[in-house]
């Protein structure tokens, strides 16, 4: 567990994405990085963390209980963001 107030950034958006799609392949082709990219972002978050987020197997990845709570949360703030992003990006209305 870090004492840093806040996560990594690139981490939070890598699982946010591998938990939209519940799949790193997904997740990295979305980011356009590769899947052993995603994975270590994941595992640098659930460290910071001080748990799993995702049970592993051979077929794919899960959320866990504590992966799908933090997921519905980070999606929201994400979703958020890419709206503030967009409403200041737009053309300033004439006045």
């Amino acid at each position: 567990m870090s004492d840093d107030p806040l996560p990594p950034l690139n981490a939070l958006q890598a699982f946010e994405a591998a938990g939209r799609h519940e799949s790193f392949l997904y997740a990295a082709a979305e980011l356009r990085v590769s899947p052993g990219a995603i994975s270590r972002h994941v595992r640098r978050l659930e460290r910071f963390l001080g748990t799993e987020l995702f049970v592993r197997r051979s077929n794919g990845v899960t959320l866990t209980s504590a992966g799908n709570r933090y997921a519905r949360k980070v999606t929201r703030i994400v979703r958020d963001l890419r709206r503030a992003t967009a409403e200041v990006r737009e053309p300033a209305s004439p006045a």
